[in-house]
């Protein structure tokens, strides 16, 4: 349609939006469906938090704020980067919006100008390329093979970089793999960062709370100082608070650039829910310890889903360090035929033929850009989880 911006030609819709959608039509006509594409949760938002919400509502704190977050949110953001991470901000270094996308987008928006590029480790989130890409920047996807767990190698972040590369986005732990890195890993790509002042950092730290077995959580600006001038360090309550609709992401950063992302935010959708802001305050200033709570519940729904589905013919599924997703290879199926007498050719044919013969909705692994593999969400219930993880084992088996 001639009418349409050629900026859109640029990007592809979400893939995972595009997954629970059609979970929901075929659930809709009736079909016994599990739908395993949706990155959130399903406890519900804590009492006092929505308890929180109800009061500001009585209390009549219904008006527009300031554009990018209430005086109370940013105080409560700076004390929990200085509580958890060790990382000093003033209010003035505090944005506020409508989830970590529109600051993530913000960003972007604000620093990218044509042919900027940016470095994006692959597996990543589908939307740090198209947001990328619809600012006008280059992304860069650079392949981290399970081989390394996923993550981005010293040697292979110093070959991607270039005199034009402006940011570096790093997401730990990852969707879609759960891949978390160490301190120490995180040290080595901060050398790497540390030799080239041009590039800045875009840490999206959103599972943050989300890790296992002992895993310690730390990001960039904390492990290496000297970054942290340009870094922005991007979080939010979705995940670890259950605060999905909700809509807050918040993220640190300097104050030249946090100012610059207020200002497209002024002339975009101005602020963020009052309501959801003064939840957020209770979020993160209130008891933490469901956290610990839902993360027990979440490790025993990684290790259920881990073990059953190696045990499917032609599935190879590591065992990742946080969030709520694992990423197995469906290599072993490529080739294979299903008894409708479809041949399987890529990852896509394999998550179609799946949510048809089976029902089980997940997000085939080339859309997040690197395949033959699928990412399964395990924030749902166990017995569900049981249940498509059987009829993953059934699919696999009835391939000739």
């Amino acid at each position: 349609m001639a009418f349409l911006a050629d900026s859109l030609k640029r990007i592809k819709p979400s893939a995972t939006i595009a997954v629970s959608d059609k979970a929901r039509a075929l659930k809709a006509a009736g079909r016994n469906v599990i739908g395993l594409g949706a990155g959130e949760p399903d406890f519900d938002t804590p009492d006092n938090i929505k308890q929180a919400a109800v009061a500001a509502i009585a209390a009549g704190k219904t008006k527009y704020t300031a554009v990018d977050g209430i005086p109370e949110l940013k105080d409560a953001i700076v004390a929990k980067f200085k509580r958890e991470n060790g990382l000093t901000y003033k209010p003035s270094q505090i944005s506020v919006g409508t989830g970590g996308k529109q600051v993530l987008y913000n960003a972007l928006m604000a620093t990218i100008n044509p042919g900027d590029e940016v470095i994006v480790p692959a597996p990543y989130w589908v939307s740090y390329p198209e947001m990328v890409a619809l600012a006008g920047g280059e992304p860069v996807p650079v392949v981290c093979t399970a081989q390394h767990g996923f993550k981005l190698q010293p040697d292979a972040l110093e070959k991607a970089i270039t005199p034009k590369t402006k940011w570096l986005i790093l997401n730990s732990p990852s969707n879609p793999t759960g891949a978390a890195y160490t301190r120490a890993e995180l040290k080595a790509l901060t050398d790497v960062l540390v030799r080239h002042p041009h590039v800045w950092v875009m840490t999206d730290d959103m599972y943050e709370h989300l890790v296992y077995d002992a895993f310690e959580f730390t990001t960039p600006a904390q492990v290496e100082p000297r970054l942290f001038e340009r870094t922005l360090t991007v979080n939010g309550v979705s995940k670890a608070y259950c605060m999905t609709g909700w809509r807050i992401g918040y993220a640190g950063g300097p104050e030249p650039l946090i100012k610059a992302m207020a200002t497209i935010q002024s002339q975009s959708t101005s602020n963020p829910s009052s309501i959801s802001q003064w939840a957020s305050v209770e979020a993160l200033n209130g008891p933490q310890d469901f956290i610990a709570a839902n993360n027990a519940v979440f490790r025993e729904r990684r290790d259920l889903v881990v073990a059953m589905l190696n045990q499917a013919k032609g599935i190879d599924c590591p065992r990742p360090e946080g969030a709520f997703y694992v990423y197995p290879s469906c290599a072993g199926t490529m080739g294979r035929t299903t008894p409708s007498g479809k041949t399987l050719a890529t990852d896509e044919d394999f998550v179609t033929e799946l949510l048809e013969a089976e029902g089980v909705a997940v997000v085939h692994g080339s859309a997040f850009g690197l395949g033959p593999a699928f990412r399964i969400s395990y924030a749902t219930k166990t017995s569900d989880l049981e249940d498509a993880c059987t009829r993953i084992q059934r699919f696999c088996a009835g391939l000739k």
